[in-house]
This record gives C-alpha cells, structure tokens and sequence, in this order.
C-alpha cells in the first residue's frame, strides 16, 4: 500500500485493462482506440496512462495541445498523436520535429500550416453541427483543395457529435443527421478520387450510443477511464466499465467541536451539539471543488463523513463524529471505494453541480499518480 504524501491519487492499472477489452469488444472490426489523454489524461497522469496504454498495444492518441503531444513523446510514445486543437504558427517547428499530426481547423488555416514549408501529417476537422471547430461539411471544394496543398499530407479526416450522450428523440435525430453530414464527406472525397486516409466521429458516447458506427477510429475518453459524465447517464448498463482513480488524503488531526462554536473561513458551519472534527490535508488547489462547503462528503475508515465548513486551498473539515476508531494520519477517500461504501467521480460532480469530465481534469498537479 503506498504510504506517502499528504494527497494522492492511484491509479488501477488492471481497471485500465479491463476498459480498454471492452470498448474493443464493442467496436466493430477494423475499428481502433484512439484514446484521449488530453487534460494529463483527464487527470490521471499522461505519462503514466499513455506508457500504460502503448504496452497494451495502443498506437494512436489525441490530445488538445502541442505541449501535450510532447510530454508523450518524452515519456517513450512513438505512435501517431493527434492534436485536436489549434496550434500557433509560432509552434509549428513542433509539429514537424516531433513527427505529430495536427488537425485542419479550416480552410484559411491549413494554407497557414502549408506556407511554414515543411511536410506535416494532418487530419482535416469537419464541422457537421457542433460549430466549433472544422471546415464546414457543405464546403466541399474548399475541404478537396487541401489535399492539394504540397506541404500538408493528409491521413485523415474527423468530427465531433455534440449531443450523442442524449437519448431524446430529437438529440438522436440531430447526432444522426451530423453522421449523415460526416459521411457524405467522405463519399465526396471518394468520388474525387481521393481514398487512403482514416475517419474517425465517435467520443466516448458516440461508442456507447452509436457502436456499430464503421470508422476507422474511436476517440475514447471519460468512460476509458471507467467513470461517466454524469451519474444519471442511461448508458452505464452497457458496458461494464471499472473506475481506474482513487483520490485520497490524511487526517491530520482531531479535535473536539463544542455547542455553538463555528469553524472555518467565514465561520460558515456552527455546530449545536458537541461534536470531533477532523483536518484533511487536501484542499481546491488540489481539485475539490469548493462548492462542495458544507455538502460534500469522503469515506473515512469505511463510513462517510461529511464536508463541513469551507473548503480550503490546502485543507478542509470533516465530522468523524460518529466514527469511533480513527487517528491522524488515516487515509481519508473522496474519489474511490472503502469497504462497502463507493464515491464514483460522477457522484462528486452531481453534488458540485458539474460533471466528473471537469471534476477529474482539474485534480491538482501537486497529487502524485501512483500505478497501482
């Protein structure tokens, strides 16, 4: 058991396994993970998921940024890695240095990236209705006139569905007609001519929703790493999915709370009865959500022990009241299972009004990832 630190995070490598088997088993065949390790892996650690991954024989990754693309680089991945957003001019040496694909936000951008001068493996974005980011999918001669452009190699082209984690009827009806946009896309560009180079739509509830969508690649995120973004998500009985994080910190110390003391900043929670509190040593600037004052609640020697008074930078309150056996220096749980009792990351975010998609990506950098 890894005995460190004031605040941490492990990470079940076996639980990263078991998720990857299943969203394989659910793709169709000639369908490959794409997985995105963007936002250091939605906070599990980049390097440690992305080497996890690679030994297990993954060979494509996204991400959002240049500086992303490579730290996995530095951490041994020599496999095509995607950067899904925008890249600066300024950055564009990058690119070509440390061989990643960048994507083709639009047109006018791509004659950008083909006047730096150097080859660079691309990936052309089409918007099909999330208006984000992409060339837009009825400008089909300005998305066929890349490929002409002598510095750019395209190898593939992609979108994004924004509402495919709905089960609405109109939600369904929207996430279908952007795969119809999508792929009259690709039939153009067939039908032009053009072949060789790899698609790819489909997040995490694109799979879920949608899995027998035949494209070369699944941009897996959030459910890869066994959670869902929000507790009430229809889809959590289909796959069989195993949280990959736990979130854990120490007591500190305990003290007694007398009748009508009150305690933290801004002296928000007054006790009326006697009661023991307790001091954990984690805090927002290690990613619990300050909205969790006084509502929130972590697992402390097997029970839960609610969140009293504000949260701090580096600190918060607990009420071990009714917890008998526990001292300074026991772990105390906010993400993770303890004995019978479980706190998922959706079930954070649901009391933090968020979803666990934010709640993970902003666990702090002074949390050591520990593979366990």
């Amino acid at each position: 058991m890894y005995q460190k630190g004031r605040a941490w995070i492990e990470l079940n490598m076996e639980h990263l396994s078991h998720n990857v088997a299943q969203f394989q088993k659910l793709l169709p065949q000639g369908c490959a993970l794409m997985p995105a390790i963007k936002a250091n892996a939605y906070g599990h650690g980049a390097s440690l998921i992305g080497r996890a991954l690679w030994h297990m024989g993954i060979c494509d990754f996204c991400v959002a940024s240049v500086s992303e693309a490579i730290e996995l680089r530095k951490a041994g991945i020599s496999g095509q890695i995607l950067i899904l957003g925008y890249t600066s001019p300024l950055q564009f040496a990058d690119l070509a240095n440390y061989r990643l694909t960048q994507t083709i936000v639009d047109f006018d951008y791509a004659k950008q990236l083909n006047d730096f001068g150097k080859q660079i493996c691309v990936h052309v974005g089409i918007d099909t209705g999330m208006h984000r980011l992409g060339e837009r999918s009825e400008n089909i001669e300005a998305i066929f006139q890349i490929w002409k452009l002598k510095h750019i190699t395209v190898t593939g082209v992609f979108s994004h569905l924004c509402v495919s984690d709905s089960s609405s009827a109109t939600d369904r009806k929207f996430t279908l007609n952007q795969i119809a946009k999508f792929q009259s896309v690709v039939d153009a560009l067939h039908s032009k001519g053009i072949h060789g180079f790899k698609t790819h739509m489909q997040g995490s509830y694109g799979v879920l929703n949608y899995p027998g969508l035949q494209f070369d690649y699944a941009r897996i995120g959030i459910a890869l790493y066994g959670t869902y973004s929000d507790s009430c998500d229809a889809t959590v009985a289909r796959v069989d999915l195993k949280p990959v994080l736990s979130l854990k910190s120490r007591i500190e110390c305990i003290r007694p709370l007398y009748p009508g003391e009150s305690i933290g900043y801004g002296l928000t929670f007054t006790a009326d009865k006697k009661m023991r509190i307790a001091a954990v040593s984690i805090g927002y600037a290690d990613g619990i959500p300050r909205s969790l004052s006084n509502k929130g609640y972590a697992l402390a020697n097997g029970k839960k022990a609610p969140i009293i008074g504000r949260v701090c930078m580096d600190q918060l309150l607990i009420d071990v009241s009714e917890l008998s056996e526990i001292s300074s220096g026991d772990e105390v749980i906010f993400i993770g299972k303890c004995a019978n009792q479980e706190i998922l990351a959706s079930d954070m975010a649901e009391c933090a009004d968020t979803i666990s998609n934010e709640i993970l990506s902003r666990l702090g950098s002074r949390l050591e990832r520990v593979a366990v």
